[in-house]
């Protein structure tokens, strides 16, 4: 079949043998009935695999050599318009469905790199974005057999943009890949991203780092290459792209990669500034902070006018990224930007032209978030806002945004009456005073058994009963009840 074709087995996953944890575990035969319940025997191996089991982090996969292969297998499975070539599992590329080979009458715009940062790079393959995305092993640059098929697979007269991230791995395997392309006869132009605000110059001789920048560049380019554009033109707006956008990461975490064991290398109070995609050291490990000043930090650095890394100045318009890393929940990225969008526009006079927030360049299950800024013009945001089948660009986030945006009013009450009963003072009776007493030493008994409420919910629910009954209830119970017993005794 298509989905084991040249790929290793993985022991128990796949053929006769069935899944492992289709069967009931097995009762091990030293443990008494009343310890049997779901107890597996010990591995083959003993004792000493069974701990290196134990401090494996926990992965939803197979055999670990094969997460790359399997996950473009379940992407093109997902979305229809989406293809990979028949090259497991050395040669890992996702392209187009509707551009293959000659066929193709526009630029070829590719991209790629280690895997474990998706959905980049392959979740950005499609009409108005790019045409095929070449995926390495887990954090390693892909090799440049799979570059080269890529590139013949998609390119046709029009020629091909290859966008690289700032990595020696990376710089190496598509230049090279580059050269043997052209020896071959087809068109090839470069742009090299290193978007990395984090750490201050002198820059070294790797400069800065390739990041989740790299995405508005993927959407510039992909945009102008599906507008006709020849290869001269989409590799110009996809240079300039690259040169108007920084960004800085933040670590509450760091990555487990499949089959290793889980780093502690950052305490619980503790969060790296400027921590690379990979894992790289960061600028600095901190205590942690509250999200705004984090996100003020952050700001700061890649504003900076002392590095100068983003051009963008007071008075400027500019195009605002919020890229989780791979664990932080939508909640957490939508509170970073709330803060994000008014510190820019307030404190620094730029104007913010659009806002993408999601989950864009991770480093598989690290927690944090990065914050990209790109100087924006009205080309950027045509391009930006051109359509794009890509299944992991953001939908509804393209048009103009409002200077402000003031909260909706609350519809008024359907009777003018009941607003004035609740707003107005009453004099409560010698009963009502002694009610609304035993209704308040409800309130504060129940108040101060919160955390007691909320151990006893977290055995059988979600451990919120205490926080809901105590707080939410005096809100939603007491307050009213009190107007309502000032109504009766009036």
């Amino acid at each position: 079949t298509r989905a084991s074709k040249g790929k290793k087995k993985a022991t128990g996953t796949r053929g006769g043998d069935s899944l492992r944890t289709a069967r009931p575990p097995l009762p091990h035969p030293n443990l008494s009935a009343g310890d049997r319940r779901g107890a597996r025997p010990p591995p083959p191996g003993g004792l000493p695999l069974l701990l290196a089991m134990a401090l494996q982090g926990k992965k939803l996969i197979n055999n670990p050599d094969d997460v790359v292969t399997e996950f473009i297998e379940g992407l093109v499975e997902t979305y229809p318009g989406l293809q990979y070539l028949d090259g497991f599992p050395e040669i890992k590329v996702v392209l187009r469905a509707d551009a293959v080979g000659g066929a193709y009458d526009k630029v070829a715009v590719i991209s790629g790199g280690g895997s474990g940062h998706e959905p980049a790079h392959a979740g950005f393959v499609g009409p108005g974005m790019l045409t095929a995305a070449v995926s390495g092993d887990v954090f390693a640059s892909p090799p440049v057999d799979s570059i080269l098929a890529a590139i013949r697979a998609v390119t046709g007269t029009m020629g091909c943009l290859l966008i690289i991230k700032n990595y020696t791995g990376d710089r190496l395997n598509f230049g090279l890949a580059a050269e043997q392309a052209k020896s071959e006869g087809y068109k090839i132009e470069m742009v090299i991203v290193g978007d990395d605000c984090a750490l201050p110059p002198p820059r070294g001789i790797a400069g800065r780092r390739g990041l989740a920048g790299t995405i508005l560049v993927h959407k510039v380019a992909g945009a102008a290459a599906d507008a006709g554009l020849s290869l001269a033109d989409v590799a110009a707006e996809a240079k300039h792209a690259s040169e108007a956008v920084g960004t800085m990461g933040v670590a509450l975490s760091v990555c487990t990669l499949p089959g290793q064991v889980t780093s502690d290398r950052l305490g619980p109070e503790q969060i790296e500034l400027g921590l690379g995609i990979h894992g790289e050291p960061g600028a600095a490990v901190v205590e942690l902070q509250t999200v705004d000043v984090v996100v003020e930090h952050v700001l700061k650095q890649i504003l900076s006018q002392e590095t100068q890394y983003l051009p963008i100045t007071r008075g400027s318009n500019a195009v605002l990224l919020i890229n989780g890393l791979g664990a932080t929940p939508v909640m957490e990225l939508m509170i970073a930007a709330r803060k994000a969008v008014p510190e820019l526009q307030l404190e620094y006079g730029i104007a913010v032209d659009r806002v993408y927030t999601g989950t864009f360049m991770t480093s598989l299950d690290m927690a944090g978030l990065s914050i990209t800024i790109m100087r924006s013009d009205e080309n950027i945001l045509q391009r930006l806002d051109a359509p794009t089948k890509a299944p992991a660009w953001p939908v509804g986030s393209e048009g103009n945004r409002p200077p402000a945006k003031f909260p909706v009013a609350v519809p008024p009450s359907p009777s003018m009456k009941d607003d004035e009963i609740l707003s107005e003072r009453q004099e409560l009776s010698k009963q009502g005073c002694m009610l609304e007493a035993a209704i308040e030493a409800a309130a504060k008994e129940l108040i101060d058994l919160k955390d007691n409420l909320n151990d006893w919910d977290s055995k059988v629910g979600d451990g919120d009963c205490g926080t809901t009954v105590g707080l939410v209830g005096f809100i939603n119970f007491v307050c009213p009840m009190r107007a309502v017993l000032r109504f009766i005794t009036s």
